[in-house]
């Protein structure tokens, strides 16, 4: 009987399998800004496996952290490639997060309710991951970064100093710190790997949306061949890139300070943190108060999920909406700005231009879903 069971669970899990990937109706009119789901995928495997490579070899221990990167990189062999891998691996993953969810605002997939919510906690459960990761090297701006980020908890009220304490093991960023991020670390992206599986059951219950929002249920193909080979173009396309970047620009997007061992005794002059993360320090920056800070911080990203509030629109996607279509694109741009803003150190005029443009990255945001609802409400 027991076996009985066990056939059947395992016939189940194949058939679903092979829904997924072989047999899932998919809409014939999806076009390339759809691949970059799958390329997450691909990119989740790449960091799992890089990873656990890593972990081989690496030593939490902050007398030996440092010194354990550079064995890495030197005496093992590919070593240097597995930490190249690993290190740019998190750039492109934050790439094609945010133009998956940008792709997602300007085509309206939030209104695939459950998938939207389960997408936007993978990304501050990725944000987190990130930042334990960058830790880990424990060069300069790894440990000023650690203690910058972590010393926010202590704004929360009644119980803020406690959690940080309790975050760092003692009174400062030190070696229990630096242990239980790599516990975390280690953790984290299979509980990410789960997250996903559950983020994709989602949008096989609703099917995937497309460029026209249109229910096409009798213009759909089989997500196999079609799907699969625009997918295996995509991978192709992006290994391209990423063996270019690790092999002839391996330390671009490294800071130059975190190749010097971390110093609790010498501050750098700028602290800032990986460029993906720069447009959310920035607004951080921007608020003079800390608890305001914080919570600026954190809303820069909660503010995902207020498309959920907004009534479903009449045409769905923005390249039906000339005012959105514009305000979406001004968005970006302020993103980006931010992202620049972020390298810059904390001075005039520099604070003035944070300021503004965090005004304007909340308030364009929240304009740019109304403005749907209220052009639908004046054309009909």
């Amino acid at each position: 009987m027991l076996m009985f069971k066990s056939q059947m669970k395992k016939n189940m899990l194949l058939h679903s399998l092979y829904n997924m990937l072989i047999n899932l109706p998919t809409p014939s009119n999806i076009n390339t800004m759809w691949n970059f789901g799958s390329l997450l995928g691909l990119m989740l495997m790449i960091q799992i496996i890089s990873g656990l490579f890593l972990a081989m070899h690496f030593c939490p221990n902050t007398l030996l952290a440092f010194d354990s990167m550079i064995h890495i990189c030197r005496d093992i062999n590919n070593g240097w490639i597995l930490r190249t891998i690993h290190a740019n691996g998190a750039s492109f993953f934050f790439i094609f997060i945010y133009i998956h969810i940008g792709r997602g605002i300007y085509f309206n997939s939030w209104e695939l309710k459950y998938t939207w919510i389960s997408g936007v906690i993978i990304l501050f459960l990725l944000m987190a991951t990130a930042f334990l990761g960058y830790v880990l090297p424990w060069g300069q701006m790894s440990f000023w970064g650690a203690t910058v980020i972590t010393n926010l908890l202590s704004a929360i009220p009644y119980m803020g100093e406690q959690l940080v304490l309790w975050l760092w093991g003692g009174f400062a960023v030190d070696n229990p710190t630096l242990n239980r991020f790599f516990t975390i670390h280690f953790l984290l992206p299979f509980i990410l790997a789960i997250l996903i599986i559950i983020h994709l059951m989602f949008l096989h219950e609703t099917g995937s949306s497309n460029p026209l929002g249109l229910n096409l249920n009798i213009d759909k193909i089989p997500f196999f061949p079609y799907f699969i080979i625009k997918d295996l173009m995509g991978y192709m396309m992006f290994s391209v890139l990423f063996l270019i970047l690790v092999m002839y620009y391996p330390y671009w997007l490294n800071d130059p300070d975190n190749f010097i061992p971390a110093n609790p005794m010498n501050t750098p002059l700028h602290i800032q943190p990986e460029w993906y993360f720069l447009f959310a320090y920035s607004i951080l920056r921007a608020i003079p108060n800390k608890l305001g800070g914080v919570i600026a911080l954190v809303s820069s990203i909660l503010i995902l999920f207020t498309t959920l509030l907004h009534n479903k629109s009449y045409m769905k996607g923005m390249q039906f909406y000339p005012i959105s279509q514009h305000l979406f694109w001004l968005w970006v741009n302020i993103t980006c700005m931010l992202t620049w803003i972020g390298m810059k150190p904390v001075e005039p005029p520099y604070i003035m231009i944070s300021q503004i443009l965090t005004t304007i990255y909340f308030f364009n945001f929240l304009l740019m879903q109304m403005s749907q609802n209220i052009w639908d409400w004046i054309n009909n």
